[in-house]
């Protein structure tokens, strides 16, 4: 327990270095599946497009955990997302080069290696299928909000 405990620590402390560096007019590359740039930043802001992995956005500003950045593809867009779905590095999806899959790509961007699932796993009972399901359940944003006003919840940020 203590190995993985060091681990995930490490990873934790990985994580926080990688997002700290991000400065703005920084290039940027979107560790995220399907990355929604909002509004604002708030849970709620408006979702202004959607970027994917490996996409490259230059950051316009940062605030605190809040990062504003702008695509420049087709069509240009900019707006506000957690600076945690960015990495400094190149990310390099599979379809491009075939050697790394969509998961691995958004893991080892927030730090999660292969080496770090490995100890995990043998270190630990945890259902990865269970947590594969959970992962893939999505609820909407008016089903949330819902949830949120009936039982009188912070919004958090706004």
């Amino acid at each position: 327990m203590k190995r993985v405990m060091i681990v995930l620590g490490m990873a934790l402390v990985l994580t926080g270095a990688a997002a700290a560096q991000i400065r703005v007019g920084q290039t940027v590359y979107v560790t995220a599946r399907s990355l929604p740039l909002k509004s604002g930043t708030g849970f709620f802001a408006r979702t202004l497009g959607t970027l994917a992995y490996g996409d490259a956005v230059t950051v316009l500003q940062v605030n605190g955990k809040w990062a504003q950045v702008e695509y420049r593809g087709r069509t240009t867009i900019s707006g506000w997302t957690a600076h945690t779905n960015l990495s400094t590095k190149r990310v390099v999806t599979a379809g491009r080069t075939g050697s790394v899959s969509s998961g691995e790509v958004a893991m080892a961007g927030k730090g999660f290696t292969e080496e770090v699932e490995n100890v995990y796993r043998e270190t630990t009972s945890a259902d990865f299928d269970t947590v594969d399901l959970i992962e893939a359940g999505r609820i909407s944003d008016e089903d949330l909000l819902s949830f949120i006003s009936e039982g009188r919840l912070s919004m958090g940020d706004e």
